[in-house]
């Protein structure tokens, strides 16, 4: 089932030959599994020794049909969650416990904060149990406004994700953690990482670090200079647009 927008970015690819001619020696694209997305290789990723597309919760066996279904209907608008007016938008899908995830968290962090480019945090975690509850931490403390700080915090500290350990950078950033606490066992943060594994399988991401820039995906790292490459290279096609009509 194609994505509503990728009808509409199959033939935006069409255009700007002579935007393609000028990047073209440095990224070889390939086709991607999603109609109107293209892909390039990356770097080194860390792959989990489960099937990321089997549900967080050991009781479930796979996400279900419909959910996959309705991510595909909404791809633009569940992929790039707030972006904004002019901005290349980015769709980062990380894990905690994966070391390549931290240099490309960072390097995409600073780039986000000159302007032009608004990124959406998914969390993909693909690397076992410690993996899903620092997840979950960080997406509960988005719902008290913090969520840069703590998945900052978590990608650059040697932790094991314990209560101690949350209440600690809680208190350190401001965060309520008896609200964080009661947030982490909410079904809407299941419902959260349900998505972005629905967004994994759709574009077959079976490792992190992944993104997709605009209308580029990219599997593995990617150094700091070539990243900002792609990144001008899709605003200067400026057809990611057409995802949202």
């Amino acid at each position: 089932m194609l994505a509503a927008g990728g009808v509409a970015l199959v033939a935006a690819f069409q255009k700007g030959p002579d935007i393609l001619a000028a990047f073209g020696s440095e990224f070889e694209f390939e086709p991607s599994p999603v109609d109107g997305f293209r892909q390039i290789a990356g770097g080194s990723s860390s792959t989990g020794s489960f099937d990321p597309f089997v549900g967080l919760d050991r009781d479930k066996v796979a996400i279900p049909a419909e959910l996959v279904a309705t991510v595909e209907r909404n791809l633009c608008s569940t992929l790039f969650e707030d972006t904004g007016t002019g901005d290349v938008p980015v769709a980062s899908f990380s894990d905690y416990n994966c070391p390549y995830c931290r240099i490309l968290t960072r390097d995409l962090g600073r780039i986000a904060q000159e302007g032009g480019v608004t990124v959406s945090w998914h969390e993909l975690p693909l690397l076992g149990e410690t993996s899903i509850a620092a997840a979950k931490a960080a997406l509960a403390a988005k719902r008290q406004g913090a969520y840069t700080e703590f998945h900052e915090r978590l990608l650059r500290t040697a932790f094991v994700t314990t209560p101690e350990f949350l209440r600690l950078i809680a208190d350190d950033i401001g965060v309520d953690y008896e609200q964080l606490r009661r947030d982490i066992d909410s079904p809407k943060i299941e419902d959260e990482l349900e998505r972005s594994k629905a967004l994994a399988q759709i574009f077959r991401f079976s490792a992190t670090p992944a993104m997709v820039v605009g209308r580029t995906v990219v599997i593995g790292v990617v150094g700091e200079a070539r990243l900002r490459s792609l990144i001008e290279l899709e605003r200067q096609e400026g057809r990611v647009e057409r995802c949202f009509v």
